[in-house]
């Protein structure tokens, strides 16, 4: 989870599985349920359907050693195989610190030790995770099915390349969700981002192919200007509104204002969306109390809306990230 969340992250846990499940921290951004853990499906399914929000990672913990006393790699190997039921043709291997470094060194200890066994060794995309988390005070292996850890990510820690297109940070945090909840959006739909300026999330809807109708009073990047396919509309969101008659298949909502005031605004756009249109938005702030308050927007949303995802992401900072359907 993020540093600044464990505490909201363990709140949850007790409020969905009971006060009797124990977690102790390792890290800033990592936790260990000691005692009374729910089974590791049961937990995933529970993060990614929106019960839990502030999980963004989960894997099994099948060994851990203080740093000196780490087994060699062969060694290694044989402990991650020894909790598969058959010999794989595939791994993922996923490995982090206790910082910003990617604990590239185990990453190639592992991949020599397991590819010398006959299985290829990826960083991604393979149905079982090795996981391996770095700190100056323990390493730890942990193993899970790709459907339960949430994020394809070591530590659902995404990485995004920065290029000259990119118009603002904020095109990470949908591009995030869109690979993370693997959201399908139709080739050649209508899409509306509510509070577009300076058009990131624009942008990346235009690389899912949607036409965009881009709704903010302030201005686009001007490196948006020759897509004809990208429509500014330099008003509010309410007069948008009033003056809109077309239906969309998708809506996107960045803005800056409060849980509630945000999700009110993804009411006033139902009217104008085909029924069962995607609706990505994230709710932003929370004051004292982030939880309370993301589920105040949450419960707003559901009057209106299927909500299907709600998770913290690694681009989202201080805000979640919802993906929802019209009904």
């Amino acid at each position: 989870m993020s540093p600044d969340s464990y505490d909201l992250a363990v709140r949850e846990l007790r409020e969905e599985f009971g006060r009797q499940v124990a977690v102790e921290r390792v890290s800033g951004d990592l936790g260990r349920i000691v005692d009374n853990a729910p089974p590791i499906a049961e937990l995933a399914r529970a993060c990614d359907d929106g019960r839990i929000i502030f999980v963004r990672h989960l894997t099994v913990e099948i060994a851990s050693f203080p740093p000196a006393d780490v087994p060699p790699p062969h060694e290694l190997a044989e402990l991650v195989l020894a909790e598969l039921p058959k010999h794989p043709q595939a791994l993922a291997v996923q490995t982090w610190t206790d910082g910003a470094g990617t604990g590239g060194t185990y990453y190639h200890l592992l991949d020599e030790a397991l590819g010398a066994r006959g299985i290829e060794v990826t960083r991604s995309e393979q149905d079982v995770v090795v996981s391996c988390f770095v700190s100056d005070r323990a390493v730890l292996i942990g193993l899970n099915q790709l459907e339960d850890s949430l994020a394809d990510w070591p530590g659902g820690r995404m990485r995004l390349a920065r290029s000259d297109e990119r118009v603002s940070r904020s095109e990470f945090k949908l591009e995030e969700a869109i690979r993370t909840f693997h959201l399908g959006l139709k080739p050649g739909g209508k899409g509306l981002d509510l509070g577009a300026s300076p058009g990131g999330w624009t942008r990346i809807l235009r690389q899912y192919d949607q036409e965009v109708w881009s709704v903010d009073p302030g201005a686009l990047d001007p490196r948006l200007d020759g897509d004809r396919r990208i429509h500014h509309v330099a008003t509010t969101a309410g007069e948008f509104f009033r003056r809109n008659d077309l239906r969309f298949d998708v809506v996107v909502n960045d803005m800056r204002m409060d849980q509630v005031m945000s999700a009110r605004v993804m009411l006033d756009a139902v009217p104008h969306l085909r029924r069962g249109a995607l609706a990505v938005v994230t709710l932003k702030g929370g004051g004292r109390n982030p939880l309370d308050a993301a589920r105040r927007g949450m419960d707003v949303l559901g009057k209106e809306y299927d909500v299907l995802h709600a998770r913290q992401l690694h681009h989202n900072r201080r805000e979640i990230t919802v993906v929802a359907r019209a009904r």
